[in-house]
């Protein structure tokens, strides 16, 4: 387990800056998410840690050791990626012990380590098996358990769970929820889905053009959102936001609504739409509402509610639930 501190960190790739200035404190044994859209930066910042990037400017600190200028295979570090990346002569057990066996490690030990973490991850009786009768979850496990094996300071996700499909993406998030509870080690996880993100972290950090927008636990984000970014991106649906009379009204030039704090009336209400689309998906009925002047509105409605398109339908919000935002785009 290891803190991790990044100070005034700067990547540019030539003439174009990807990190202007980031400054961040990973605590010892959390589990933290890197989130935003493609392109703000979080796999470069990840891959800045792991030493496959060069910094431009600023210090990368793991247990108050300065390794910026370290190898990769100096910093005590170990990383999954987006692709297995397993070797398909090998069975299971050889590809989570081939890197212990690179660096020579006696027999017996990575025996005894592959087999460890074969437990841990619920692939002994899969260790006599190539990748190819593996299914796609039972891959990435196994390159997780590589990971393991190395026993590192800091374990590295970059996006890891995006070649799956949504069933085992559900899976595999609570099998990686259980494993840090179970080791208890450091992990910074990289994604672009907030959903992960929401699920996974004890801190979440929100990137934008570089940029670390907000940090914090996700419960915070998701009712704190210190600016308009951070509001539109945590949250699914994603947040509605309103200018004009509603905000002057509420002393703010945006106001944020999530849809699930919306009140959805077919008689009465503070504003009044046409249903456009409804999203009938079990436990929940999502509206896509066109009201006059201010565009679609979505609002979750019961489960089992039936809307038909077209039908006028009334909109209400508690002032409490609302999130008022300035100019700039600052929480206010």
């Amino acid at each position: 387990m290891a803190v991790v501190e990044y100070r005034n960190i700067k990547k540019d790739f030539g003439s174009v800056t990807v990190i202007p200035d980031a400054s961040l404190y990973i605590p010892d044994g959390s589990f933290t998410v890197f989130v935003g859209p493609s392109g703000c930066g979080k796999s470069t910042l990840l891959r800045l840690t792991a030493g496959l990037e060069d910094a431009t400017d600023g210090k990368i600190f793991i247990d108050d050791r300065d390794v910026t200028e370290e190898r990769p295979t100096e910093r005590g570090i170990a990383m999954v990626f987006q692709s297995y990346a397993l070797y398909p002569h090998m069975d299971v057990g050889e590809n989570i012990g081939f890197a212990l066996k690179m660096a020579k490690v006696p027999k017996a030990e990575i025996k005894a380590k592959v087999e460890a973490a074969a437990d841990v991850l619920q692939l002994t009786p899969l260790l006599r098996r190539k990748p190819a009768e593996l299914s796609g979850g039972q891959r990435q496990r196994v390159a997780i358990g590589r990971a393991i094996v190395r026993q590192p300071k800091v374990f590295l996700f970059d996006e890891p769970l995006s070649n799956l499909d949504a069933a085992l993406r559900t899976q595999m998030r609570v099998e990686l929820a259980q494993l840090h509870k179970r080791l208890g080690a450091t992990m910074i996880y990289v994604t672009h889905d907030q959903v992960e993100a929401m699920t996974l972290a004890d801190q979440i950090v929100v990137l934008n053009k570089g940029l670390i927008e907000q940090v914090g636990a996700p419960i915070d984000l998701y009712n704190e959102p210190q600016t308009l970014f951070v509001a539109g991106f945590i949250g699914s649906p994603k947040m509605n936001f309103f200018t004009g009379p509603l905000a002057i009204a509420a002393g703010a030039h945006t106001l944020g609504v999530r849809p699930e704090h919306l009140e959805v009336d077919r008689k009465r209400g503070l504003l009044s739409g046409s249903v456009q689309f409804s999203e009938r998906l079990g436990s929940d009925t999502f509206l896509h509402v066109a009201v006059d002047d201010i565009g679609i509105i979505i609002a979750r409605a019961v489960g089992d509610a039936v809307y038909a398109s077209g039908e006028t339908v009334w909109l209400s919000y508690a002032p409490e639930m609302v999130h008022r935002f300035d100019k700039a785009g600052k929480r206010l």
